[in-house]
Protein backbone atom coordinates (compact mmCIF):
# COMPACT_ATOMS: atom_id res chain seq x y z
CA UNK A 1 0.00 0.00 0.00
CA UNK A 2 1.31 3.50 -0.67
CA UNK A 3 3.18 5.48 2.12
CA UNK A 4 3.75 8.66 0.33
CA UNK A 5 2.62 12.18 2.42
CA UNK A 6 -0.62 12.91 0.86
CA UNK A 7 -0.68 16.98 2.30
CA UNK A 8 2.23 17.22 -0.21
CA UNK A 9 -0.17 17.33 -3.22
CA UNK A 10 -1.63 20.93 -4.63
CA UNK A 11 -4.75 21.68 -3.12
CA UNK A 12 -3.82 19.27 -0.06
CA UNK A 13 -3.63 21.77 2.53
CA UNK A 14 -7.02 23.04 2.06
CA UNK A 15 -8.60 20.00 1.72
CA UNK A 16 -7.50 18.35 5.49
CA UNK A 17 -8.23 21.68 6.48
CA UNK A 18 -11.87 21.68 5.48
CA UNK A 19 -12.25 18.09 7.21
CA UNK A 20 -10.31 18.20 9.99
CA UNK A 21 -13.18 20.37 12.03
CA UNK A 22 -15.71 18.51 10.87
CA UNK A 23 -16.75 15.71 13.30
CA UNK A 24 -18.48 12.79 11.37
CA UNK A 25 -17.43 11.16 7.91
CA UNK A 26 -19.77 9.33 5.82
CA UNK A 27 -17.86 5.87 5.04
CA UNK A 28 -18.77 4.38 2.26
CA UNK A 29 -17.52 0.49 1.50
CA UNK A 30 -19.33 -1.85 -1.49
CA UNK A 31 -20.81 -4.98 -0.09
CA UNK A 32 -20.04 -8.51 -2.26
CA UNK A 33 -22.87 -7.77 -4.63
CA UNK A 34 -21.50 -4.51 -5.37
CA UNK A 35 -24.01 -2.61 -2.76
CA UNK A 36 -22.94 0.37 -1.93
CA UNK A 37 -23.08 0.90 2.17
CA UNK A 38 -23.04 4.34 3.61
CA UNK A 39 -22.51 4.62 7.46
CA UNK A 40 -21.50 7.73 10.18
CA UNK A 41 -18.23 7.50 11.25
CA UNK A 42 -16.90 9.72 14.23
CA UNK A 43 -13.54 11.60 12.30
CA UNK A 44 -10.77 10.57 14.95
CA UNK A 45 -7.45 11.99 13.79
CA UNK A 46 -5.58 12.95 10.18
CA UNK A 47 -1.89 11.98 10.83
CA UNK A 48 1.31 14.17 9.48
CA UNK A 49 1.12 12.00 6.55
CA UNK A 50 -2.71 12.97 5.69
CA UNK A 51 -3.67 9.27 6.35
CA UNK A 52 -7.33 9.72 8.14
CA UNK A 53 -7.89 7.36 11.23
CA UNK A 54 -11.18 6.23 12.34
CA UNK A 55 -12.16 3.82 15.38
CA UNK A 56 -14.06 0.29 14.60
CA UNK A 57 -15.01 -3.22 16.01
CA UNK A 58 -12.42 -5.66 14.17
CA UNK A 59 -15.90 -7.65 13.53
CA UNK A 60 -18.09 -5.70 11.52
CA UNK A 61 -20.14 -5.70 8.24
CA UNK A 62 -17.71 -2.43 7.05
CA UNK A 63 -14.15 -4.58 8.00
CA UNK A 64 -15.56 -7.49 6.64
CA UNK A 65 -16.54 -5.43 3.22
CA UNK A 66 -12.87 -3.14 3.59
CA UNK A 67 -11.26 -6.95 3.58
CA UNK A 68 -13.06 -8.31 0.36
CA UNK A 69 -13.00 -4.62 -1.42
CA UNK A 70 -10.25 -2.01 0.27
CA UNK A 71 -11.89 1.18 -1.78
CA UNK A 72 -14.25 3.62 0.54
CA UNK A 73 -15.21 6.74 -0.11
CA UNK A 74 -15.41 9.72 2.95
CA UNK A 75 -18.10 12.50 2.47
CA UNK A 76 -17.55 15.61 4.95
CA UNK A 77 -20.61 17.81 5.36
CA UNK A 78 -20.83 21.22 7.41
CA UNK A 79 -23.37 23.00 6.48
CA UNK A 80 -22.55 25.81 8.65
CA UNK A 81 -19.78 26.58 6.77
CA UNK A 82 -20.83 25.32 3.48
CA UNK A 83 -17.84 23.08 3.25
CA UNK A 84 -18.35 19.82 1.41
CA UNK A 85 -15.30 17.24 0.57
CA UNK A 86 -14.97 13.86 -0.62
CA UNK A 87 -12.12 11.52 -0.12
CA UNK A 88 -11.60 8.34 -2.03
CA UNK A 89 -9.05 6.12 -0.86
CA UNK A 90 -7.77 2.69 0.51
CA UNK A 91 -8.75 1.41 3.64
CA UNK A 92 -6.57 -0.73 5.96
CA UNK A 93 -7.65 -2.21 8.97
CA UNK A 94 -5.34 -1.71 12.09
CA UNK A 95 -5.24 -3.54 15.07
CA UNK A 96 -1.85 -2.98 16.89
CA UNK A 97 -2.34 -2.25 20.63
CA UNK A 98 0.41 0.52 20.45
CA UNK A 99 -1.26 3.03 17.86
CA UNK A 100 -5.04 2.01 19.37
CA UNK A 101 -3.49 3.35 22.64
CA UNK A 102 -2.11 6.17 21.44
CA UNK A 103 -4.88 7.27 19.55
CA UNK A 104 -7.43 6.38 21.97
CA UNK A 105 -9.87 8.91 24.03
CA UNK A 106 -11.87 8.19 26.80
CA UNK A 107 -15.34 10.22 24.52
CA UNK A 108 -14.84 6.45 22.41
CA UNK A 109 -16.41 4.54 25.61
CA UNK A 110 -19.54 5.62 24.11
CA UNK A 111 -19.19 2.95 21.49
CA UNK A 112 -16.71 0.52 22.89
CA UNK A 113 -17.79 0.30 26.91
CA UNK A 114 -15.00 -2.30 27.73
CA UNK A 115 -12.13 0.48 26.86
CA UNK A 116 -9.19 0.46 24.88
CA UNK A 117 -8.38 -3.06 25.85
CA UNK A 118 -11.45 -4.67 24.45
CA UNK A 119 -10.11 -7.67 21.66
CA UNK A 120 -12.98 -6.02 19.12
CA UNK A 121 -11.23 -2.62 19.08
CA UNK A 122 -9.53 -2.09 15.96
CA UNK A 123 -8.73 1.35 13.81
CA UNK A 124 -9.21 2.27 9.94
CA UNK A 125 -6.65 3.89 8.40
CA UNK A 126 -7.18 5.48 5.38
CA UNK A 127 -4.97 5.98 2.32
CA UNK A 128 -5.99 8.90 0.46
CA UNK A 129 -5.65 9.00 -3.13
CA UNK A 130 -8.02 11.52 -4.46
CA UNK A 131 -10.47 14.61 -2.78
CA UNK A 132 -12.70 17.35 -4.22
CA UNK A 133 -13.97 20.02 -2.19
CA UNK A 134 -16.58 22.77 -2.79
CA UNK A 135 -16.06 25.70 -0.66
CA UNK A 136 -18.69 28.50 -0.63
CA UNK A 137 -18.44 31.53 1.11
CA UNK A 138 -19.96 30.82 4.45
CA UNK A 139 -21.13 34.79 5.75
CA UNK A 140 -25.18 34.88 5.68
CA UNK A 141 -24.68 38.28 4.29
CA UNK A 142 -22.97 36.34 1.54
CA UNK A 143 -25.71 33.81 1.10
CA UNK A 144 -28.39 36.65 0.64
CA UNK A 145 -26.52 38.35 -1.85
CA UNK A 146 -25.82 35.35 -4.15
CA UNK A 147 -29.79 34.41 -3.51
CA UNK A 148 -30.67 38.04 -4.19
CA UNK A 149 -27.98 37.86 -7.51
CA UNK A 150 -29.62 34.84 -8.86
CA UNK A 151 -33.10 35.88 -8.41
CA UNK A 152 -32.40 38.91 -10.54
CA UNK A 153 -30.05 37.95 -12.94
CA UNK A 154 -30.20 33.67 -13.35
CA UNK A 155 -26.41 33.42 -12.08
CA UNK A 156 -25.32 31.21 -9.20
CA UNK A 157 -23.00 32.34 -6.27
CA UNK A 158 -19.55 31.37 -6.75
CA UNK A 159 -18.45 28.23 -5.33
CA UNK A 160 -14.54 27.30 -5.20
CA UNK A 161 -14.58 23.57 -6.30
CA UNK A 162 -11.11 21.90 -6.78
CA UNK A 163 -9.97 17.98 -7.11
CA UNK A 164 -6.91 16.87 -5.87
CA UNK A 165 -4.54 14.17 -6.32
CA UNK A 166 -3.48 12.89 -2.81
CA UNK A 167 -1.78 9.17 -4.21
Amino acid sequence: MHQGNHRDHEGAKKLFELVKDVKVAMMTTADSDGTLNSRPMWNNDIDENGDLWFFTKLHSPKTAEISRDNQINLSYSDPSSQTYVSIAGKAEIVSDQAIVDAKWTESLKTWFPNGKDDPEVALLRIHPEQGEYWDSPNSKMLHLFGYVKATLTGESPKTETKKVDLA
